[in-house]
């Protein structure tokens, strides 16, 4: 298989490069995942495609990609090289993003789950690499001095990490740093056109927090402090665990703010340790915690949960092994890293998360990992939640059950400048929602009448697979060179039934040098999305969506822009793939394969007999700009509600708009 043999180069190569760097073996993928991870859907339709662009639209292509060439002059700060990539190749950048996001994939699905690898695999994307590191041995057996030495070491040579990641800042620029990941939680905004005294304050703060994370944190070793804690999610070691700690300490040894049975309690240099007994317990602990393992039973967690506790503490685990538990967080206190690395490991039950601002697998300044493997779980999300971040890695993996996600926005795979944020389902019917809290701003110029709840009110979610930067929009260069590109915002959901809902930029969008990537690998789908929706982008963003499989339905409320539909330099693929029959009720907005402003967009269905009803759209463009519908088979059935004149869509037809304008129905 092309993925596994590239796989293996890259950990090869991985490990000749960086001396003593171990990097554990891949594991093997479960059945479920090998067939359907074979291949890219880009390297089997990306050829007709070209073929079928270059017949008819070769031009444009060239004079788009021409354009793009000087994509990395443009004013924005820390532009990802898979953006810029893909802005100047759409074909070559768009595989490499589909076949990042499969790998990554792969490794999520293996039994038992690798997380230290995984880690390695994701931050590739951002030309991100762990330093030089040899992992902790891990024991084997119940014995309780084997057992607590490894943690000991563990924690040791996490924080050992993490000083080396710091090195280079005065405690005045670390407490910024920590500080200012409270501020972007609580306000962080993708555009800011307005200059005012607060709002040129807050610029240059983003501006400083991303010089200091880019120049002066060395980041490889944040992430090698978080492979190290990963190894404590080890599922044999954590197996034998109960064996090393068969009896309560004595009542008055447990601190306060914890109930219930305690099989141990340490207080280390890194932060007090804490095993929990196998009945229920509620945690609620004030000070720094480095790690809080639990034997099982339906506990309770309140607070800063497997989440940075201040600058000196940055580094805190949380596992619990089983039981239906209920995570109630501060703002950034559930799996959040800020310059350091927060973790909740989740072995089974169907369990609640609360998640306040900041929370729920999030980095900002640092990683934050989220993993739950069994039972039907629900994350209801403030901001900046599920798999976010900002300047560092957020992460949020569910490998089983019929989970429901909810957020206002930022969240469900978003990656701002610096960041990579992604959520991992490898099972279960699933629920997606964001948005209808986050008032758009289109609101002021084209419903300024209309309230929360009228049908023409907008939100704004930047969520379900979203990379967004912070454009600064004014006639000051002084200021528009304060602009910050985005990152890499990825959701890959492997099967199930599974339901998208969201509001304006989302389900896999790029903005502002942002990427944004929705893979959802099997099952009948429904995806409900509004303005920028389906695989979109603006402002040299880019946008990748794949359904691979499934009779899948796709919606939006409008008013603008779904399915493969790019805007402003910027480089869209929507892919519905297989022989499914699908619709798409678009009658409020427009689309399926639409370009402007030297935009360059594809919308394609694989196959199946397919219903299409849209307001306007099929491959039009304007100003220079590249947008091509295909569908490759099937009988299907158009509805074009208004648009260009004497064009009526329909079955084995090829029709072009104009210059760049593509239709065909074969």
């Amino acid at each position: 298989m092309l993925l596994r043999e590239g796989f293996l180069l890259i950990l090869l190569l991985s490990i000749v490069g960086c001396g003593s760097h171990h990097i554990p073996s891949p594991p093997h993928p479960s059945p479920a995942s090998s067939g359907v991870l074979s291949e890219l859907v880009l390297d089997r339709v990306g050829p007709v495609v070209q073929s079928l662009l270059n017949s008819t639209s070769r031009e444009a292509h060239n004079t788009i990609t021409a354009s793009q060439q000087t994509a990395g002059t443009r004013p924005a700060r820390y532009k990802q090289r898979a953006v810029t990539d893909t802005l100047k190749n759409p074909w070559d950048g768009l595989r490499n993003l589909e076949r990042h996001g499969l790998l990554a994939v792969e490794l999520a699905t293996a039994s038992p789950l690798d997380l230290p690898t995984l880690l390695n695999r994701l931050e590739t994307s951002m030309n991100r690499s762990s330093a030089p590191l040899t992992l902790v041995p891990i024991p084997t057996g119940s014995h309780r001095r084997d057992t607590i030495a490894f943690i000991h070491e563990v924690l040791h040579e996490a924080a050992l990490h993490r000083e080396r990641a710091l090195a280079d800042l005065s405690d005045q620029e670390r407490t910024f740093l920590f500080e200012h990941g409270r501020t972007l939680a609580e306000s962080y905004t993708p555009q800011i056109s307005i200059l005012s005294d607060v709002t040129m304050s807050q610029i240059l703060a983003n501006t400083r927090f991303a010089e200091l994370m880019q120049n002066r944190v060395t980041y490889d070793h944040l992430l090698a402090a978080g492979q190290v804690l990963a190894q404590l999610t080890n599922t044999q070691w954590l197996e034998e665990l109960s064996e090393a700690f068969p009896d309560p300490v004595s009542p008055t040894q447990i601190p306060p703010g914890i109930t219930g049975e305690v099989r141990f309690v340490e207080h280390a240099s890194e932060g007090l340790v804490i095993i929990g007994g196998p009945g229920p317990n509620s945690y609620a602990v004030e000070g720094p915690v480095a790690l809080i393992l639990d034997l099982g039973g339906d506990d309770s967690y309140h607070g800063l949960i497997g989440a940075s506790y201040d600058v000196r503490y940055g580094n805190a685990v949380v596992i619990d092994l089983a039981g239906n538990d209920h995570y109630t967080g501060a703002p950034l206190g559930i799996a959040t890293g800020r310059l350091g690395v927060g973790l909740l490991f989740d072995g089974s039950g169907d369990d609640n998360y609360e998640l306040s601002p900041g929370s729920g697998g999030v980095g900002l300044g640092g990683l934050g990992i989220l993993v739950d493997t069994q039972g039907n779980d629900q994350y209801h999300g403030n901001r900046l939640t599920q798999g976010a971040a900002i300047g560092g890695l957020g992460l949020l993996i569910d490998t089983a059950g019929n989970d429901r996600y909810s957020s206002h926005g930022f969240a469900l795979g978003f990656g701002g400048p610096l960041g990579l944020g992604a959520i991992i389902d490898t099972d279960g019917d699933d629920q997606y929602q964001c948005g209808e809290v986050i008032p758009s701003a289109y609101n002021a110029h084209e419903a300024p009448e209309a309230k929360p709840g009228d049908p023409e009110f907008q939100y704004d979610c930047f969520g379900l697979g979203a990379g967004a930067g912070l454009r600064v929009l004014t006639a000051q260069p002084q200021w528009v060179n304060q602009s910050l590109a985005g990152g890499m915002g990825l959701l890959m959901d492997l099967k199930g039934r599974d339901r998208y809902q969201s509001a304006n930029f989302s389900q896999g969008m790029g903005y502002f040098f942002g990427a944004g990537v929705l893979l959802d690998l099997d099952g009948e789908d429904d995806y409900q999305a509004a303005r920028y929706g389906h695989g979109a982008s603006a402002h040299h963003g880019v946008a990748l969506f794949i359904d691979r499989q499934g009779n899948d339905h796709y919606g939006s409320r409008g008013p603008y822009y779904n399915g493969g539909v790019a805007w402003d330099h910027s480089v869209s693929f929507t892919i519905d793939a297989g022989p499914g029959q699908d619709s798409y009720a678009f009658d409020r907005t427009t689309g399926l394969g639409k370009a402007d402003h030297t935009g360059w967009a594809v919308f394609l269905d694989e196959g199946g007999r397919d219903t299409y009803r849209v307001k306007s759209g099929f491959g039009e463009t304007s100003e220079q700009s590249l947008a091509a519908f295909i569908d490759l088979t099937g009988e299907d059935q158009y509805s074009l509600l208004s648009g260009v004149p004497n064009f009526r869509p329909g079955n084995s037809m090829v029709f072009s708009h104009g210059p760049g304008s593509f239709f065909q129905d074969r």
